[in-house]
This record gives structure tokens, sequence and C-alpha cells, in this order.
């Protein structure tokens, strides 16, 4: 039988209510009423509590939500954006309240539909005795490209074939309940309902805690614990790994955050390698053996040896190591074959088959059109049914009755072209549910995706879910990503909560450890990148501020010598295009480096740009937001919103921009500060740290050369602009008080190694990082890195700088010159030892059937 909701009293809604003006639908069940002002049981308490809060002060937190929302990023599009930003989660403050009982008899019933799938795909991959007895047609396996021949007879850890499952279900006008689709692959959405539930119940505390809102955390548990119990040879702390597509994938704020709150490493395909039929993880300190992947990648993307050739998420060989029992998948290789829309049309006939049992929570009925007798009735009632694809569950729905008559014959012919491609489905009119719209609650449609885990031999349910909305069932699709409104779902409790959490036990016993070098490669190359970034954008935020500072104070006398300086020194950091240089006086660029200035400072489309390079920050602090604090993160993301989106090309004015030059100053500070203060000092950080000193002193070196080599007469306001720059006026002047000389100048930014923004500096930090690195213990020579840090180090120590900042006959520095350009070679092969040694990944995979003959080897 169908799953209906509870009856019970209602409750009238009082005098000026919080719900006042909300109306429901005659044709529709209505979550919150059940008739003119009556409140449903369920939503009693919450109804009283939110009326004593009132619709001001709601909005007001509501504002501060918002604002946590966007502060923690949540998103659900991380640079998957045709247009390359990320959409913010749009969250709904009014929960969907259902009572214990309710939930209950839902929670059964999905219970009983996920043992049926394992059971249907335990033998399809198996056996097949559903298809060689009739039960299902062959073409749900042999016709459908969902089906992996590979992974069939694999073996999978007890017998389990799906570890997650996630279900779609609505109510129709009746109340009951209705499953719309399966999702067996690799469910999404559990993250965002973890902070879904943070932000409300953050929000509105003390309704949350009167409405006794059971917890989500003993789910959680479940799930680390049934992964951990998957491991081969029960190894007592297996290694579990998160597998993501990466940073483009739409849910990757997600995976970070289900890594983080499960305690999992985060990993992506280029992470691993599979040797000797075993899954490895690649790290600093060599190959660790991983025993669970808890996979976010679809089925054929994650092998391209065996599955799909043209993958670039998968781990070649991991079908192999699978088949061997070396790791364990959850899901399974394969489990996406449930979610083609076949199945719909069988379920009812599979229950009573295996269960001998009609299913407790009815489908949308469906009927195949491959079976004559389904394809009569499709024919028959085109218009009132809705049409897709059988094999392909993200597959667009067609609705006949909003064709024209020509595109509906069209179809009509494709159907009876194809009858086994084709499914329909009666139409649910989904149930409304209370939205918060413009200071108004309004009803909207809904639908619900429920998450339950393998326990033993059940599943357990989350007592809560993902709730999509929207103003119109049209839109309202089964994805998460399709961009609808979310809520969160309080499932009331039948009495006291007791409080739940993932930490273990004070009392159980736990070895102390160290950070050591099991960080994977591709982290520690993006800490790098994401360190040389951070110190890129503020070394040419101090620059440029310095020129544009002078250039505004000068506009009357433009050929002032810092001016000619600052010129080249952004030209040469590439601030500037080259030919502004080309002009016969500064006066005459004024107009011209407005522009172009402007353009550095706001354009993204700018290679090299300050907004294109504090993008690069902000997405390489979104890949290691599970590798650094979210303070930190936090400090990171808001880089771009300190000024960068206020002022539009074209309306702007460089005397504008100060100011948000200035604001992004500080903000760099404080990241600085909290990767001293707040890092642990293990490889992540070491990776980041020598990733802002690498570019810290190869840009003072080159500063130096462009505002040093070619001498002035008056180099006064030269060695002001390059202390400024430097961040070094306060201890120049406590030394020498106001008088400027070159080579007290070049002292304090290259060779005083008490201060921390010389290149000496740098280098000091930079030796002792690399003399941490992993090395092979059975070479008593100097590693490549070692040597060439050791030779610039020298170098800088050793120079004679009287000799250097000496002017030659020809007004130039030669000397300076050629041993700035010496050291900075070296570091950039430095760099480059460093990312062969440590960073590199192994190419991109190609399956063997892509050999072909006459191929060069």
């Amino acid at each position: 039988m169908s799953v209906a909701h509870a009856t019970s009293t209602t409750t009238t809604i009082p005098e000026a209510p919080f719900f006042g003006g909300y109306s429901a639908q005659s044709t529709h069940f209505d979550e919150l009423l059940s008739g003119p002002s009556q409140i449903r049981p369920a939503w009693q308490k919450f109804a009283e509590s939110i009326q004593r809060v009132g619709k001001v002060e709601f909005t007001r937190r509501w504002e501060q939500a918002r604002r946590a929302l966007r502060e923690n990023g949540v998103t659900y599009n991380i640079h998957g954006d045709p247009t390359g930003r990320d959409r913010p989660w749009e969250l709904d403050p009014l929960p969907l309240i259902l009572s214990a009982q309710e939930w209950n008899g839902l929670s059964q019933a999905l219970i009983q539909r996920a043992r049926l799938l394992n059971l249907v795909l335990a033998d399809l991959y198996g056996q097949q005795s559903l298809v060689t007895q009739g039960i299902l047609p062959p073409e749900v396996i042999f016709a459908n490209p969902l089906y992996l021949r590979a992974c069939h007879s694999v073996p999978v850890a007890h017998g389990n074939y799906i570890q997650f499952y996630a279900a779609h279900v609505a109510r129709e006008a009746s109340g009951k309940w209705q499953l719309l689709a399966d999702r067996t692959q690799a469910p999404s959405g559990a993250g965002y309902a973890v902070e879904n539930r943070i932000l409300l119940s953050r929000m509105l505390p003390d309704t949350y805690q009167a409405c006794e809102v059971q917890r989500l955390a003993g789910f959680f548990i479940s799930v680390r614990d049934t992964l951990r119990s998957l491991a081969p040879k029960q190894r007592e702390n297996p290694r579990i790994v998160l597998l993501s597509p990466g940073p483009n994938s739409p849910t990757y704020f997600e995976d970070a955050y289900l890594a983080r709150y499960l305690g999992f490493t985060l990993v992506e395909a280029g992470d691993l390698t599979v040797r000797d039929n075993r899954v490895y993880l690649k790290t600093l300190g060599g190959l660790i053996i991983v025993d669970v992947i808890m996979r976010r990648i679809a089925d054929a993307d994650c092998d391209p040896l065996e599955l799909s050739r043209g993958s670039r998420n998968g781990v070649p060989g991991l079908t192999q190591a699978a088949r061997a029992g070396n790791v364990v998948i959850a899901n399974p290789l394969g489990s996406n074959l449930l979610e083609a829309p076949i199945f719909m049309a069988f379920w009812e006939k599979l229950s009573r088959h295996l269960f001998n049992e009609d299913l407790q929570i009815g489908g949308a009925k469906t009927w195949w059109c491959g079976d004559i007798s389904g394809l009569n009735l499709t024919l028959a009632n085109l218009d009132r049914l809705l049409i897709r694809p059988a094999f392909d569950p993200r597959g667009a729905s067609i609705f006949p009755a909003q064709l024209t008559s020509d595109q509906r014959q069209e179809l009509i012919a494709k159907i009876k072209k194809s009858p086994t491609q084709y499914v329909s489905q009666e139409r649910i009119d989904r149930s409304t549910v209370p939205v918060w719209s413009n200071g108004e609650v309004v009803p909207w449609r809904m639908g619900l995706r429920s998450f339950l885990m393998a326990s033993g031999d059940s599943y357990q349910v989350l007592p809560g879910g993902l709730v999509r909305v929207t103003q119109t069932d049209k839109y309202l699709a089964e994805s998460t990503l399709a961009g609808q409104g979310s809520k969160d779902v309080w499932i009331l409790a039948d009495g006291p909560v007791k409080p739940v959490t993932l930490l273990h036990p004070a009392s159980e016993p736990l070895g102390l450890m160290r950070s050591g070098n099991d960080l994977p490669s591709r982290v520690a190359d993006n800490m790098y990148w994401l360190g040389r970034n951070v110190e890129r954008a503020e070394g040419g935020i101090r620059l440029v501020r310095c020129f544009i500072a002078r250039l505004l104070g000068e506009t009357g006398s433009g050929d002032q010598p810092e001016l000619a300086a600052l010129l080249r020194a952004v030209t040469g950091q590439g601030q500037l295009r080259p030919e502004f240089a080309l002009h016969n006086s500064a006066g005459q660029r004024i107009s011209l480096m407005e522009s172009e200035l402007l353009a550095f400072v706001f354009d993204d489309r700018r290679a090299g740009g300050l907004k294109n390079t504090l993008l690069a920050v902000q997405n390489l602090s979104n890949v290691v937001r599970d590798r650094i604090s979210i303070d930190s993160w936090r400090i990171l993301n808001r880089l771009t919103q300190d000024g960068m989106g206020n002022f539009p090309l074209g309306v702007v004015r460089l005397s504008d921009v100060l100011a948000s030059l200035n604001q992004m100053i500080l903000t760099l500070s404080a990241f600085s500060g909290m990767g001293m203060e707040s890092m642990t000092r293990g490889p992540a950080w070491r990776f980041l740290d020598m990733g802002r000193r690498l570019e810290r002193a190869h840009y003072t070196l080159s500063l130096l050369g462009n505002m040093l080599v070619p001498a002035e007469a008056q180099e006064n306001g030269i060695l002001e602009a390059l202390l400024e720059i430097g961040d070094s006026s306060m201890t120049y002047r406590n030394r020498y008080l106001n008088i400027l000389q070159a080579r007290a100048v070049f002292d304090l930014l290259m060779t005083d190694e008490s201060n921390p923004r010389s290149v000496l500096f740098q280098l000091q930090a930079i030796l002792a990082h690399v003399e941490r690195l992993p090395q092979d213990d059975a070479h008593a020579l100097l590693s490549d890195e070692q040597r060439t840090i050791l030779s610039v180090q020298s170098a800088v120590r050793l120079c004679d700088i009287s000799q250097l900042v000496e002017v030659d006959k020809g007004g130039q520095r030669r000397a300076l010159e050629k041993f700035l350009h010496r050291q900075m070679s070296l570091l950039r092969g430095l760099s480059d030892t460093l990312t062969h040694k440590y960073l590199v990944h192994a190419a991109a995979s190609r399956q063997m059937t892509e050999i072909r003959l006459g191929a060069s080897f």
C-alpha cells in the first residue's frame, strides 16, 4: 500500500499571524494547511514559536543567515557555470516539518525499496535470473548503455551493491507519497542538507529546540562506520578517500564539505594510481594503499582503461583492482543502471516476485513502450502523459500536450520507430509548502530527496533530507543542479532529543600523531600555487598602489624620475603593456595609462591582471578548502569582494581605486597572519609558504632591476618608492633617518636577513622548507633543490653591495643587472625542480584500443 500522511487534529492560525495571507490551493495537498486557516499538527509548535519571533525579526535574522551562506561559500556550481562564476546555494528559511509517525512510515517504505534495488542490481550483475525467467525484458541490460559489461561478476563487499541510496519523492493531491526517481550511482545532496540544517538551527535556535527536531549526525556516523567495515581484510584503521571529479564539478562544495565532515581524504583521479591490482594514494612521502573509495563521479568515468576512453576523471585499472577485491568502491561500479527510467515500469512486479509483497510506496505509473500494451496505452493517452527516454535518467521529459500538431506527429513517429527507447509516465501534481518570498509566505511546489545508507543487512534513513521548491511544477526537475530553491527538513521526535556527535568518545584510546608526508601531491601543488598567486597579487597591488598615488599627485609634472622608474616596473611586471613605455614623456602617458591601469585592476579577462590573479586565488582556495581553516578560506573569498565588483569599467577612475587596493592589502595581511599563527607546520603549510617565499624573492629581484638598473641623477623619489613597495620605509627611517642612498636601500631589501621583506630572508625560509622535504636517505649528496637554493643564498650573502650599486660610464648598473638576472634564473630553475620532483602528476590516460598501427613508439 502507499504511504499516506498522518491525520490528527488541526490548529487555527491566530490573528495577525506570521502565516497571514497564506492560502493553500484546493487542487493540491498543502504541507502547512489542512483547510482554510487550519494548521496541521506537526507545524503547531513551529507556528507558535515563529509567531513570537515576528516578521521583522525573522527578516533581520534571515539577512544574517544569507550573509553566512555567502561567507561559507555554499554553492552548487563551483567553476561549472558557463560564465565562470559561482552560484550561491538557494536556501529558503522555512523548513518542511513532518511528524515522527509519518516519517517512520515513509522511512520503512524507502528501506523496503532500497533492499529491493539492491537485490535486483545483484542479480543483473550476477546470475541474471530476472531476465532469463522473463520477469524483466532483456532490453534492460542488453540494450541499456548504462549496463557496464566489464563489471559483471565483480565481487562487492558484503554482497551489498548499493551502500548509498537517494529517493525522489513527492505527494500527490490525496496526500500519499509517490516515488519519482531513484539515485543509486553517487547521490548528491546530503552535504547540502547538513549545511541547511546548520544555518536554520542557528537562525532560529529557540524554535529549533522547541520543535524537538531529530538530529542528522547519527546518519553520518553510520556512513563512516559502514565504509570502515567495508575495507578489505578488515584493517583496523583503513584509508578511506572521497573521489571527486574536481573543482569543475557542479557539487564540488559538497565533496569538500563531506570529506571534511567525515574525516576522509578528498582526492581526484590524478591523486590515485593502480599498481599490482591495488589502488594507491600518491603523496609526498610515497604511495599509500587505499582501502575504500567513496566515489562522487559517474560509473563510466571511473576507469578510462575499461569503461570509457574519453574519461579524464577516472583511474586506469580501477575496475581490475575492484575485481581483485583489493579496494571497495561505494557505490560499486555499475550501480547507475537502476536509474534508467525503464525500471520504473517493473518495480511493482519485481517486489511481488522477490518479496511476495506490494511496494509500500508507489511510484509514478510508468509504461514501457517496448511492450505492445504499453505502446498502445501511451499513444491512446498521449496528451495526459509525459514521455521520457527509457535509458537516460537525466534526459529531458517531453510534454505532448504542450506540443504543436506537427511536433506531436513527429514525436509519435519517433516512438513508433523506436518504441524500446521510450517510457511514458503519469504526471503527479506535487504538494505545496510555505516559502518565504519578498517578505511574505507563499505556496510553492515541492519535491523531497531522502537519503539512505546501508547498515548491516538493512538501511538507515537520514532523519531529514533536501527539499527542492519552485513556483510552478514545470521547473521542478529531479536534479539538485537545476537551480531551484532548497529547504531543510525537520523530522519531529517523539520526545526529548539527545545530542549526537561524530566525535569519538573521550575514553576511546587514541594514538598521538604529527603531520607526516601523506599529503597528496596534487594538494601540495595547489597549496604551492596558492602561495605564489597570493604573493603575486600582493606585490602587484603594492606596486600599482604606489604608481597610482604618484601619478595622481604629479599630473602637473609628469616627467618625475620616480614615475619613469615605476613605469618600467609596472611594465616589467606585466601590469601595463610594453608599448606604454615608448612614449616620449610621462605626461603624454597619463591619459593612456589610466585606462590601462583600470583594466589591469578590474578586467578579469586580462591575463596576468589583478582581478585575474585574485580569481585564481579564489579558485585555488576552493580546491584546498578542506586543508585550510574556514577563517582562512573566508579571508581569501573576500578578496574579490573588497571593491573588485563595485566599480564597472568605464565609470571608475583611478582616484576611486586606492581605497580598494588598501583594503585588499589588509585582507592579504590577514591571510598571512592566519598562516603564521594558526596553520600546523605540516607539508601543506610548507608548500604554501614556499610558494609565497619564492614569488616574493623573484618579485623583489625583478623590482630592484627595473627601478635601479637605469640610474637617475636624482634617485630619492625612486628609493622612497622602493621602500614603500617593499613595506620597509619605517625600518629604513629608524636606521638612517631621511638620508636616502641606493646602497642602504639595496642592503635592506636584498641582504638584510632580519627584514622579512628582503630577498635573503626569503631564501633562508625556502632553504628551511627544502631541507624538510622528503629525501632519499640512501643518497648522501645534496639534492638538486638544495644545491640551487644554497647557490642563490651564497651569492646574495656574499655579494659586494657597493660594486653592484655603482653606476657605470653609460649611466647604467650593468653589474647589478647581470647579478639579478642570474639569481632570478636560478629561482625559476628551483621552481621547476620542485614541480618535477614533488608536484607533477601522471599524464592523461588512454584506453588500450586507442593505440593504432603506425604509431611511433
